[in-house]
């Protein structure tokens, strides 16, 4: 499908939510969202953990290898659950291609077993996506994950998070916003600026970035920047 023609399900795999999902268009045009959470899933797992640590406390680490098989279980089996809601939300609204953040694995896992727990699950998702997208025909694609979060969709700047809910932040502008759907908006802002610049001449493009300088940068591009951007090519199409 061409690229301004395609539809597109934007994924932010968040710490509070599962997994947002972002149905959009090239324009910048939204045309659904979704939270998938699986709290009772995560409870249980966590709860798995605590068991652990407390084993660890009282008996040390050497006969902790069962519990440890079943917590990496749960966490698997919630990894393909979330995949599956994924990839079902994204047939239902005829997307073409599902956008993920690219995860940069290499190296140690330092941290909390939880994070550890939360970054394997992201990976496996990831590839259970794949595997299933490819089977309905649909594309996966991934996007640079430098400042997704960190930046306002609506080009106001950085945001400032919630210290008693992680999942809602404060814009410059005063405005209240769930964090991970910020992040789901400027993901699938990010691979709409890269399809959309990567096949034009090198004239035109140079035309483009300097009308929206951002875009120059990936790393810093925002929703806010493919609304500007697709104003501007139409009106250098007109002339």
């Amino acid at each position: 499908t061409p690229v301004k023609e395609q539809i597109i399900c934007s994924v932010d795999l968040g710490i509070n939510t599962d997994a947002v999902c972002t149905i959009m268009r090239a324009d910048g045009t939204v045309l659904g969202r979704k939270f998938i959470d699986h709290p009772s899933e995560k409870d249980r797992m966590y709860r798995t953990l605590g068991r652990i640590r407390r084993f660890q406390r009282e008996h040390g680490s050497a006969q902790t290898q069962g519990r440890w098989a079943y917590t990496k279980r749960l966490n698997t089996e919630l990894g393909k659950k979330i995949a599956g809601a994924i990839v079902r939300y994204a047939e239902e609204n005829h997307a073409d291609v599902i956008v993920f953040e690219y995860l940069e694995m290499q190296g140690k896992i330092s941290g909390k077993k939880k994070q550890k727990l939360h970054l394997w699950r992201k990976r496996d998702i990831q590839k259970c996506c794949e595997h299933q997208a490819h089977r309905k025909g649909m594309r996966v694609s991934r996007i640079c994950a430098w400042n997704t979060s960190r930046l306002a969709y609506d080009g106001s700047g950085a945001v400032t998070r919630d210290w008693e809910n992680h999942s809602l932040c404060t814009f410059q502008t005063g405005k209240r916003y769930n964090c991970d759907l910020s992040a789901s908006y400027n993901i699938g802002a990010r691979y709409f600026i890269r399809e959309l610049l990567k096949p034009l001449p090198a004239t035109e493009r140079s035309l483009l970035e300097a009308k929206v300088l951002p875009v120059k940068r990936r790393t810093s591009c925002v929703y806010a920047d493919l609304r500007k951007l697709h104003s501007e090519m139409e009106l250098l199409k007109a002339a």
